[in-house]
């Protein structure tokens, strides 16, 4: 059913093109952007309940953000698309809430935050807002389009990178969504080049300009990449390339974790580089 409804969502942007191109080079910008908000369960909130919780404006959105512990060591959790914070639940556990202070908030159109839209140079925004206000870091944390946007965030504004900077099973490079967007919805070329054309005067970029590997070249902090070789959304290959290019950074390749990496190994992982810098595996 899933399929057959994306197939004729694909088939009237292609014959809208046709009649106003106009509004299918807007309608098929949204869709792209728009994340699919899921239900939040009790669990979920009694989690997010279990932090402190605080909102700050963006763009005409309302952000949700949490905040465990008061150590003096700040960590910041930027989770994946159509995801929020409780994907974090296992790390915020784990950190010794005298020691850190670990803050994360859900992006634009998603968890509790307000919203029906997110590209990945908005939630850079958002997040540079957020450390303006939260001070510097010690490490960042993320997972999948989060890590995409902490690469380019700290490649634009270098001075607000952390000391260390996680990051899980990214994407590496924009015209991959834009790839996979067109061949699931099977688009005409002329519906893609009207999208395409509509991101370049929304973000003020071309697709192509989004490139991970390329942002990871500027990275100054310590780094530590870690990819699942099943990973069925985001190619381990992303992370190699990001590690070839970041000088100071380490990779570990996972097997049978897949794109969410929920794996008390992968936490161990990244609680002992958080500790100590270096990672044994």
């Amino acid at each position: 059913m899933k399929k057959i409804m994306t197939r004729t969502i694909g088939l009237w942007i292609n014959l809208l093109v046709w009649v106003a191109p106009r509004t299918a080079a807007r309608v098929g910008f949204e869709l792209f952007c728009r994340p699919f908000r899921g239900k939040m369960t009790d669990k979920h909130l009694a989690f997010l309940h279990s932090g402190e919780r605080f909102s700050f404006a963006h763009a005409g959105e309302t952000i949700q953000a949490y905040k465990w512990g008061s150590g003096s060591r700040k960590i910041l959790l930027l989770h994946g698309w159509q995801s929020h914070t409780f994907r974090w639940k296992s790390y915020v556990d784990a950190l010794d809430k005298e020691k850190y202070t670990v803050y994360s908030l859900d992006a634009p159109g998603h968890g509790l935050s307000s919203g029906k839209f997110m590209t990945m140079p908005l939630y850079s925004e958002v997040v540079e807002k957020f450390i303006g206000q939260i001070g510097s870091l010690d490490t960042v944390l993320s997972h999948s389009i989060g890590g995409f946007t902490a690469i380019y965030t700290f490649y634009r504004l270098p001075e607000l990178a952390p000391e260390r900077l996680v990051v899980l099973a990214p994407p590496g490079e924009a015209q991959d969504f834009i790839s996979f967007y067109t061949g699931e919805l099977k688009l005409s070329s002329r519906a893609v080049r009207l999208i395409v054309d509509y991101f370049e005067a929304r973000v003020k970029q071309a697709p192509a300009y989004f490139s991970a590997p390329r942002f990871a070249t500027k990275l100054n902090s310590r780094g530590l990449l870690i990819h699942d070789e099943e990973d069925g959304e985001a190619s381990v290959e992303h992370s190699r390339r990001i590690n070839s290019v970041w000088s100071n950074s380490q990779l570990i390749i996972t097997k049978g974790y897949g794109h969410n990496l929920r794996s008390k190994k992968v936490v161990d992982y990244v609680m002992d580089f958080v500790e100590h810098d270096l990672v044994e595996n």
